[in-house]
């Protein structure tokens, strides 16, 4: 079985992030990048999953700049066997990725597409869902456990009431939420094999996908400086602000 799983590169989660002047877009100049964390759990499931010898292959796929070949490579360093970038310098909308990934799907013919179910700079929340309606496959999403059972996947999902679980027939699309696993540190002698794997580019016109962007941004502002905390002498010092201030009581 092969599995295709998604990689985004996104700014690294410790960096403070700031805005290009006249608040068109966030300045990612000079900022340390990596791959995004939900879709980091995404490929150590499907490295798992062929470790365990349910999959025979996992091709890690990512959409975007030249630059985002460092993110497959610290995919293939995880475990995945080659990658595939569709290289494009347009500012990609949760539809195009969807549309681009069916493309690599059509190609590849996996019997699973596992993506994290959101990248941290956009937060949408999307693409999987996108991507199982146009491939119409069957989705879960939130997966906190993912089994493989002869042609169908067995998912428990997160839910607001507490826990789901599903059976999908195979193929399907998973998409992955922070307690599915814990992703191994990447070593250096992994780092150093992952140089010498295949990584396969294309892009949107030679896989026949036309971009077309639905949302502009109209403007983008750093969230506001919160005011800083105050050491209270007593609880009735407290409750009184609490009541007075903050009217929260």
């Amino acid at each position: 079985m092969k599995i295709l799983v998604a990689t985004k590169r996104v700014v690294d989660f410790n960096v403070q992030i700031r805005v290009k002047a006249g608040d068109t877009e966030v300045d990612t100049s000079n900022l340390k990048m990596a791959m995004n964390p939900f879709d980091e759990i995404a490929v150590e499931e499907a490295v798992r999953l062929k470790e365990s010898g349910v999959a025979t292959e996992v091709v890690a796929v990512s959409f975007g700049v030249k630059a985002c070949q460092d993110t497959l490579r610290t995919a293939m360093a995880i475990g995945a066997d080659r990658g595939i970038l569709v290289e494009t310098s347009e500012a990609l909308q949760p539809i195009d990725v969807a549309k681009l990934a069916k493309a690599i799907v059509e190609k590849e013919q996996p019997k699973l597409f596992i993506l994290g179910k959101q990248a941290i700079d956009g937060d949408n929340n999307q693409t999987g869902q996108m991507l199982a309606a146009l491939l119409g496959w069957p989705q879960a999403t939130f997966a906190s456990k993912v089994v493989i059972d002869g042609e169908d996947a067995i998912v428990t999902r997160e839910v607001d009431g507490g826990l789901e679980t599903l059976r999908l027939p195979l193929p399907a699309v998973i998409t992955t939420d922070l307690r599915l696993n814990e992703p191994r540190y990447v070593t250096l002698p992994n780092i150093m094999k992952a140089k010498k794997k295949t990584l396969d580019t294309t892009t949107p016109d030679a896989l026949g996908v036309q971009l077309k962007p639905r949302i502009r941004t109209i403007s983008v502002s750093a969230p506001p400086a919160r005011a800083a905390g105050i050491i209270v002498p007593d609880v009735a010092t407290l409750i009184e602000k609490l009541k007075n201030e903050a009217k929260v009581i």
